[in-house]
């Protein structure tokens, strides 16, 4: 760890200077959102919709084999945080992913199991 006048007590290769270190408080939102993507459901419902422009929830339902009913509970979650919004035409809803970051993230964590998999046959 950097103290405050960069002086460590052993040598130190910063390899992000320009940025510094989270607060507690961002650490905590952090944890707050890795929260919400913690669960199976939502990651495959997360996956589904980054992989289109929009679906509706009967045709999200079918992509992950479960009833609109049981998803909808996670759709509200997602939307909630601001991860996902909805358009309605006539009786549909149909989602979709907003935050671009959450795509990102999504595929950097498939790198990370394609990784993990590598290593563990290597």
């Amino acid at each position: 760890m950097l103290k405050k006048n960069n002086q460590t007590c052993c040598p130190v290769h910063v390899t992000f200077p320009e940025q510094e270190p989270i607060s507690s408080e961002k650490a905590a939102e952090l944890e707050d959102l890795f929260k919400i993507l913690a669960n199976d459901t939502r990651l495959r419902l997360l996956h589904t919709l980054a992989r289109v422009e929009e679906m509706c929830v009967c045709d999200i339902a079918d992509a992950v084999d479960m009833t609109p009913q049981a998803i909808s509970n996670q759709l509200q979650r997602l939307s909630d945080r601001g991860i996902v919004a909805t358009r309605r035409s006539g009786n549909q809803i149909y989602y979709r992913v907003v935050d671009e970051c959450i795509v990102g993230l999504l595929q950097k964590a498939l790198c990370l199991l394609d990784d993990s998999e590598k290593l563990a046959r290597l």
